[in-house]
């Protein structure tokens, strides 16, 4: 998590949020080794709509993130069912 926290620049908490739901919708899993749990995809099938999903953001830049329809932690926790 620490990683994903450092590469993010987000809080913990926040990386740690994103990181459950990815993993409650089965889109992740994780692997125990100590204190330390390593993430990776749950199917092999998603590097292709990560591939995609590069093309997307390459093309668009930051509009979807200002995009008012997309933005905040409000939207995400929504998406996951808090």
């Amino acid at each position: 998590m620490a990683d994903l926290v450092a590469q993010l620049g987000l809080a913990q908490s926040t990386v740690s949020k994103h990181v459950a739901c990815l993993r409650d919708c089965g889109l992740v899993k994780g692997r125990p080794e100590g204190r330390q749990v390593f993430y990776s995809l749950a199917h092999r099938e998603l590097f292709d709509l990560l591939a995609a999903a590069e093309v997307v953001l390459a093309a668009t830049g930051n509009a979807v993130a200002l995009c008012p329809n997309y933005g905040g932690e409000d939207a995400v926790a929504e998406a996951c069912g808090e």
